[in-house]
C-alpha cells in the first residue's frame, strides 16, 4: 500500500514538473496610456510577435492606461519584479538618476523625425540605454510617440500668452524650466490625473503629442491646441535586468528579435497616428487648433532655447554637443 502511495505521489510529482516546464513564461508589460495610442499598439504587437517567435515559450500581458500601476509606482514595481517590462516616458530616468535622458526634454532640439533617430539610433541613444544597467535595468529600445503641441483654454499664439499659465507636466527638471523660460507656472503631475486636473481649473494647459491629447479626451477641456512641435515624447522600453538575464538564452534572442520588429512597428505608425488624432481634434470642433506662423515659431524658439545652456550642467554639455552636432544645429544663429 505504501509503494502504491509512494508511486502515485512520483507520478503526480512528475506530471507537475512537466506542466511547469511547459508553461509559458509571463511577462507583465504595464504602460499609462490608452491601447490605441501608439506605444498602445506597439505593445500589443510586441505580445504577438514574443508568442510568435519563442513558440509560445514566452505570454506577454498588456496591461494598458495605468491599470496596473501608475506613473509614480511602475518603475518600482519593475525594479521589484512586480512586473517585467515597462516602457516610461524618457522623463522617467531622471529620478533614478540617469538625468541625462531629460536631454530628450530639451525644446527645439530636434526639428523631425529624421534628426531624431540619428541619436535615438546613435552612440548617444546607445550610451543612455547602457547606464541603466547599473539601476538594475536593461534598455531594449527607444519607441517614438511624437512632437508635442501646447494646449490651453485661451490662445498660445505667442511667449507671452503663457505667462501666468499652470501647465502640466511630466517629472523634469528640463521641462520645468522650459514652461518657466516663458512664464507658465509648471506642475508636475501624474499622467492618469491630467484630464480631472484640465476639467476642474487645477491645471490651465498641457503639452502633448496629439495622439495622447485626443485619446485621453483633453482636447474636450481644451478650447485651444497650438501645433508648436517644440518638444518630442518618447519612450525607453526596459525589463528588470535580473529576469532578463535569467531567461534562457534561445528566449531572449527571439524577444530580441521580437522587439526590433516592434520597435520598427512602433516608429513607423507613431506621426501617422499623431496626424490623424490632430484631424480627430479638428473635427470634434470642441478645440480650436492654430499652427504658429514662422515668426511665431521663432519667438518661441529663442524664448526656450536657452534651457539648453541651463540644463547642460545637469544632462550633460557633452551629449548636448554630439546632438547638435549630430543635426547640425547653431543655437547662436537663431
Amino acid at each position: 500500500m505504501k509503494i502504491r502511495t509512494v508511486f502515485a505521489g512520483l507520478v503526480a510529482a512528475t506530471f507537475s514538473v512537466m506542466a511547469m516546464a511547459q508553461a509559458p513564461i509571463v511577462i507583465k508589460f504595464s504602460h499609462v496610456v490608452a491601447a490605441d495610442t501608439p506605444k498602445g499598439k506597439a505593445s500589443e504587437f510586441f505580445a504577438k510577435k514574443a508568442a510568435e517567435l519563442t513558440k509560445g515559450k514566452v505570454k506577454v500581458e498588456v496591461y494598458a492606461n495605468s491599470t496596473l500601476y501608475k506613473d509614480k509606482e511602475e518603475m518600482e514595481a519593475l525594479q521589484l519584479g512586480a512586473v517585467q517590462m515597462l516602457a516610461p516616458s524618457l522623463a522617467k530616468f531622471a529620478p533614478l538618476g540617469v538625468k541625462e535622458f531629460e536631454l530628450f526634454d530639451l525644446p527645439y532640439l530636434f526639428d523631425d523625425y529624421k534628426e531624431l533617430h540619428l541619436v535615438t539610433e546613435g552612440p548617444v541613444g546607445k550610451s543612455l540605454l547602457q547606464k541603466l544597467e547599473t539601476r538594475g535595468l536593461v534598455g531594449l529600445a527607444y519607441w517614438d510617440n511624437g512632437f508635442k503641441v501646447m494646449s490651453a483654454n485661451k490662445p498660445l499664439n505667442n511667449p507671452e500668452d503663457y505667462k501666468g499659465l499652470k501647465m502640466r507636466i511630466q517629472s523634469s527638471n528640463v521641462l520645468d524650466a522650459q514652461m518657466r523660460a516663458v512664464g507658465a507656472i509648471p506642475q508636475k503631475m501624474a499622467f492618469s490625473e491630467v484630464y480631472q486636473a484640465l476639467q476642474t481649473g487645477v491645471v490651465d494647459g498641457t503639452e502633448n503629442p496629439p495622439s495622447n491629447l485626443y485619446t485621453q479626451k483633453m482636447h474636450e477641456v481644451q478650447k485651444h491646441v497650438a501645433v508648436t512641435n517644440h518638444g518630442y515624447l518618447g519612450y525607453a522600453v526596459i525589463t528588470n535586468k535580473k529576469f532578463w538575464d535569467g531567461l534562457p538564452a534561445d528566449v531572449r534572442s527571439a524577444l530580441e528579435t521580437a522587439m526590433a520588429e516592434s520597435t520598427k512597428y512602433a516608429n513607423s505608425i507613431a506621426k501617422e497616428d499623431n496626424d490623424k488624432a490632430l484631424e480627430e481634434v479638428r473635427k470634434s470642433g470642441k478645440s480650436q487648433i492654430a499652427v504658429p506662423t514662422a515668426a511665431q515659431k521663432l519667438a518661441l524658439k529663442k524664448a526656450m532655447v536657452k534651457v539648453h545652456t541651463e540644463m547642460a550642467g545637469r544632462i550633460g554639455k557633452e551629449n548636448i554637443d554630439a546632438i547638435y552636432k549630430a543635426t547640425n544645429f547653431d543655437p547662436s544663429k537663431l
